[in-house]
């Protein structure tokens, strides 16, 4: 049998890595919450991705992996990166407008379809091939997200599409990593995004909604807080994809649903059990066969 990771103990920091970046992204879901009651979701999305970039440009920097020389910010398809930074700030506004009206295990649960739509846009893009397994992993995973949204049911909410809707924008983003060739920095590929999120963030507020001016000092604390853990958790996801395998990775991803569910309790008393259940069960069980079929592939 042999070891998904050459050097067991990167391959568990490599995972210490990706639960600290769920258990930051559950914390900014809760925060993102509380202040949705005074602050739009374009706004909050807005301030995410201006201040969020701060705790990785500042490793990227520290490290040398960053540095910035004139014609060294420049990658090859760049428009595409641009556009993927841009697929980033309405996944963002997708996900932050669900969080102000449906449950945290709900939002998280809805938004592991994003293994689903990572097949499709392969397909789609990439050109792949998709076999019967990846097809009965397709049907399951949808099945299981229309029985939690319930279409055409009293309990069927519009908002109820807005994870998926972020789902397939968080897809888009990691497809189109494979258009740049191996040459291209992480680093720089992160800042394209990362900057022209911000910038789209903006423009989408400005346009649409006016600026609430802060109504004190705690609510610009908890917002830069936010922020800040938003920003760390995608720095703890990049550094955990790139110390560990993805199939190694994948499987610890679903760490998120039972903590948004505790942390959704603890904080909002929320406990929708009817709501998830069984459909849950089969998005899981879908990303399940996805990642056990590529891990037999590569074997």
């Amino acid at each position: 049998m042999t070891s998904l990771s050459p050097d067991p103990r990167r391959a568990l920091k490599a995972v210490g890595l990706l639960l600290l970046a769920i258990i930051c992204f559950d914390l900014m879901s809760v925060l993102v919450r509380l202040l949705s009651a005074r602050y739009s979701a374009l706004e909050l999305s807005a301030y995410r991705n201006v201040l969020g970039v701060i705790p990785s440009l500042a490793l990227l920097v520290a490290t040398g992996e960053l540095r910035l020389r004139g014609s060294n910010l420049r990658i090859e398809k760049w428009p595409l990166a641009v556009v993927r930074g841009l697929a980033v700030a309405v996944a963002q506004l997708c996900f932050y407008s669900a969080l102000g009206v449906l449950e945290l295990a709900t939002v998280s649960a809805l938004g592991q379809t994003n293994a689903m739509f990572v097949v499709i846009l392969s397909v789609v893009l990439l050109g792949e091939r998709v076999g019967p397994w990846r097809i009965v992993a397709l049907v399951v995973g949808f099945a299981g997200a229309i029985w939690i949204i319930r279409p055409g049911s009293e309990a069927f909410s519009v908002h109820a599409l807005l994870p998926v809707g972020a789902a397939v924008c968080y897809a888009f983003s990691m497809i189109s990593v494979r258009f740049f060739g191996s040459g291209t920095s992480n680093a720089l590929l992160y800042l394209y995004a990362s900057v022209a999120a911000a910038i789209g963030a903006i423009l989408m507020a400005a346009v649409t909604t006016e600026f609430t001016p802060l109504q004190s000092a705690a609510d610009a604390g908890l917002i830069f807080v936010m922020s800040i853990l938003g920003g760390t958790g995608v720095l703890f996801m990049m550094l955990a994809y790139r110390m560990g395998e993805p199939s190694l990775l994948a499987p610890f991803g679903y760490f998120g649903l039972i903590s948004a569910f505790v942390i959704g309790w603890l904080f909002f008393g929320e406990a929708p059990v009817d709501t998830l259940f069984p459909g849950v069960l089969l998005i899981v069980g879908a990303g399940a066969l996805i990642i056990w079929r590529e891990n037999r592939r590569r074997a």
